[in-house]
C-alpha cells in the first residue's frame, strides 16, 4: 500500500504564513501528480494546487500569488507554502498523490488524513 501523511497545519493569524508538507511512503514505484486539496466545514473538497513530476503547476484562482506548491521527487514529498493567509483559508488540507505501486500496476490516487489549518481574524 501507499501511505500519505501530511504535516505542518496549525493556528495562524490573518496575514501569516504556514508551510505544509506531505510524504508518500510504502509500496511506491513511481509518483506522477501530487496535489493539495482542502475542505471547509459544510463545503465540498476543492482543489488548492497540483504539481506534476516534471514541475508543472496548477493553482485554484483564489490561491494564485499567495500559495506555492513544490516537490522533492527524491523524497516523494510535496510542500505547500501559504502566505497572506485569510480566515476563509481555514479548512482541513489534504494531500493526494497519483502513484504506481509496481511497474505492472496502474496508477491510483492515494489520500492523506488531512491537516487542520485555522486562520484567525
Amino acid at each position: 500500500q501507499v501511505q500519505v501523511v501530511e504535516s505542518g497545519g496549525g493556528l495562524v493569524q490573518a496575514g501569516g504564513s504556514l508551510r505544509l508538507s506531505c510524504a508518500a511512503s510504502g509500496s511506491v514505484f513511481s509518483i506522477d501528480t501530487m496535489g493539495w486539496y482542502r475542505q471547509a466545514p459544510g463545503n465540498q473538497r476543492e482543489l488548492v494546487a497540483t504539481i506534476t513530476r516534471t514541475g508543472s503547476t496548477n493553482y485554484a484562482d483564489s490561491m494564485k500569488g499567495r500559495f506555492t506548491i513544490s516537490r522533492d521527487n527524491a523524497k516523494n514529498q510535496v510542500y505547500l507554502q501559504m502566505n497572506s493567509l485569510r480566515p476563509e483559508d481555514t479548512a482541513v488540507y489534504y494531500c493526494k498523490v497519483l502513484a504506481r505501486r509496481a511497474r505492472n500496476f496502474g496508477e491510483s490516487d492515494y489520500w492523506g488524513q488531512g491537516t487542520q489549518v485555522t486562520v484567525s481574524s
